[in-house]
């Protein structure tokens, strides 16, 4: 894909946008009813916004426009370089969550509904999963910190509890991490192991997993 969007550069600079090339591409012929933008990085760190039209599957035609960084303002300047009664013509955008791509999408294709990704979604639901396994992860250290001074206090040596897998309970939420991002059916046979440990302990995490994977 990124090899497709510098052949794209290499065209212009040939065709009459080499001034403002590594600032803005625009080819207004590419535009169609469903559209896709999103933000992406190239080898050199720099973020830009690409606006593709999904019609051409990520072929020849599909780029819409390509401006360097995020911000609304620069993306919606170099869109409404095309004319408001063929912007008007787009039925859906397919964006992620943040708040200024929806800003240009209201701006620049005021006729358009928007279609939050899939992807986007999803992996939101992953890291709030992950967000409750580290927290209940803290409450475990805590916990075992405080068993460790009481045992300092008595003298007795500390032995953390060991579950059926082998795991201790730090363990146990250190080591499902990977588990967590993945489907039930590509579970190892460890991995579906210490997934029960885990919803055993921890219904919440069960809870927010069955629903970032449904």
């Amino acid at each position: 894909m990124q090899q497709q969007y510098k052949d794209h550069i290499s065209d212009y600079r040939t065709w009459g946008q080499r001034e403002h090339a590594a600032e803005w591409l625009l080819y207004p012929q590419n535009i169609g009813p469903y559209l896709s933008i999103d933000e992406t990085c190239f080898s050199n760190g720099e973020l830009y916004t690409i606006v593709t039209n999904k019609a051409a599957k990520s072929r020849k035609g599909s780029l819409l426009a390509m401006v360097k960084g995020t911000e609304a303002a620069s993306v919606i300047e170099i869109l409404q370089k095309i004319s408001r009664r063929v912007r008007c013509k787009v039925r859906e955008v397919t964006l992620d969550m943040a708040a200024s791509m929806g800003l240009v999408v209201s701006q620049c294709f005021p006729k358009a509904s928007k279609v939050i990704d899939r992807f986007h979604v999803q992996k939101l639901a992953y890291d709030a999963v992950q967000e409750i396994r580290i927290k209940h992860r803290w409450e475990a250290l805590d916990q075992e910190n405080q068993a460790i001074e009481a045992a300092k206090l008595t003298g007795l040596p500390y032995k953390p509890e060991t579950l059926a897998n082998g795991d201790t309970l730090k363990q146990l939420l250190v080591r499902s991490r990977y588990l967590l991002f993945k489907s039930s059916d590509k579970w190892t046979v460890s991995q579906i192991q210490r997934s029960k440990l885990v919803f055993e302990r921890y219904p919440l995490i069960e809870q927010a997993y069955q629903l970032a994977t449904a």
